[in-house]
C-alpha cells in the first residue's frame, strides 16, 4: 500500500513523552515531509518507525522521566500478558490465551452520526491518511495497578478533522465489534452461547468521550505498542488510549464511532452506575466504593507508589474540567 507520511502538528510533548523519544519523534517525521516514504504496509511503516526512533527494549536498570518523576518502562511481556478484555475472560491471562480466535485484518469501522462525512473505512486506509507517532504514557487501571506503556498510533482529532462534526456532536460513543466466534465471552457465561446479554457486562462494550475531550492532542487512537502492531489482548486492531482516564474508558477492537448530540451512557456505568460513571477520570482523593485510588501497584514492580490527579498528566487536562466536581468525574 502506498500512501504519504505527513508531518504532524507541531505542538510539545516533553511534559508526557520522556524528551529523547520527543526528538527522535520530530527527526523522523521530517523524512516524510512533501514527499513519499515508499510503497509500504502498516507492519513495515511500524518496523521503520521503531528503527528511526532507535527503540529497544529497556532493562531494570534503565528508567524514563515524566514531569520530573523517575519511571520505569514496563516491559513488553509484562504488558502483553496481564490484561483486562472480559470479551475473553474474566483473568488477566485469558486475553492472551484465548486471543488468536480474533482475526483482525481486514477490518472495518463504520463512522456515523452527527458529522458531514460519514463513511466505512478499512482500517489499513485510515491508517494512510494519518500521521503515526509514538507516544510513552501511563496507563493506570481502575483496579489500582498501573504500567507505563509505548503507544504507536495517531491523534483522535486527526479523524475527527477528517469526518467534519455538525454544530449537534457533543459527545463521540466507541464501539467494540460484536461477534461471538471471535470474542467467547459475548455468548454469556464462558462462552456458553446461552444469549446475547447472558453475561454480567451487556456487549458490545461501548465507552464514549466529550468531544473536546476527544479533540485534545493526547487523545490517541493506537494501533501498536512496543514497535509492533497490537495483539488482540491489547486491543487489536485499534484502541483508544487517553492517558488521564482509568483503562476501562481504553475501549479495545473498535469498529464503529457515533458522533452524539446527547450524552450516552457507557457499558460500565450501565451496569454498575454506582461505581463507575461517565468521565473515569483518575484522581487519587476520590475512592472506588470499595477500595482507594490514592496509591497504585506498579506491574512488574514491588511495593505501591502514590497516585496522581489525572495520573500526572493535570497540567495539561485539568482546564477541560473547571468548575466541576471532582467527585462527579469518577
Amino acid at each position: 500500500m502506498e500512501f504519504k507520511f505527513k508531518q504532524a502538528n507541531s505542538i510539545d510533548y516533553k511534559s508526557v513523552t520522556p524528551e529523547y523519544l520527543f526528538n527522535e519523534r520530530r527527526r523522523f517525521l521530517k523524512l516524510g515531509v512533501g514527499g513519499i516514504v515508499g510503497v509500504l504496509s502498516v507492519d513495515s511503516l511500524l518496523a521503520d518507525i521503531a528503527r528511526e526512533l532507535k527503540y529497544k527494549s529497556m532493562s531494570k536498570d534503565e528508567m524514563l522521566k515524566l514531569n520530573g518523576e523517575v519511571l520505569h518502562l514496563t516491559s513488553e511481556e509484562l504488558a502483553t500478558s496481564y490484561n483486562n478484555f472480559y470479551e475473553f475472560g474474566y483473568s488477566k491471562s485469558d486475553p492472551k490465551k484465548k486471543g488468536g480466535s480474533l482475526k483482525v485484518s481486514p477490518w472495518e469501522i463504520s463512522i456515523e452520526g452527527e458529522i458531514k462525512n460519514p463513511m466505512k473505512i478499512e482500517l489499513e486506509n485510515l491508517i494512510s491518511k494519518v500521521n503515526l507517532v509514538e507516544r510513552v504514557y501511563r496507563f493506570r487501571c481502575v483496579e489500582a495497578w498501573s504500567m507505563v506503556v509505548p503507544w504507536i498510533g495517531f491523534e483522535l482529532r486527526e479523524l475527527i478533522k477528517m469526518v467534519e462534526p455538525t454544530k449537534k456532536a457533543k459527545y463521540i460513543q466507541f464501539t467494540t465489534l460484536y461477534d461471538p466466534e471471535q470474542f467467547p465471552m459475548q455468548g454469556g457465561f464462558f462462552g456458553l452461547n446461552i444469549g446475547r446479554n447472558a453475561s454480567f457486562l451487556d456487549f458490545p462494550y461501548k465507552e464514549c468521550l466529550r468531544l473536546d475531550e476527544a479533540m485534545h492532542p493526547l487523545t490517541l487512537l493506537a494501533v501498536g505498542m512496543y514497535k509492533k502492531r497490537l495483539l488482540p489482548q491489547n486491543g487489536a486492531p485499534i484502541r483508544l488510549v487517553v492517558p488521564w482516564k482509568y483503562g476501562y474508558k481504553m475501549i479495545k477492537s473498535i469498529n464503529k464511532i457515533e458522533f452524539l448530540e446527547e450524552q450516552p451512557i457507557s457499558t460500565w456505568e450501565a451496569e454498575n452506575p454506582k461505581e463507575y460513571g461517565f468521565y473515569g477520570n483518575v484522581d487519587p482523593e476520590v475512592s472506588h466504593p470499595r477500595w482507594s485510588q490514592s496509591s497504585e501497584r506498579v506491574i512488574g514492580q514491588r511495593g505501591r507508589i502514590p497516585t496522581l490527579y489525572l495520573n500526572g498528566y493535570a497540567k495539561d487536562v485539568e482546564h477541560l474540567y473547571a468548575g466541576l466536581d471532582r467527585t462527579k468525574l469518577y
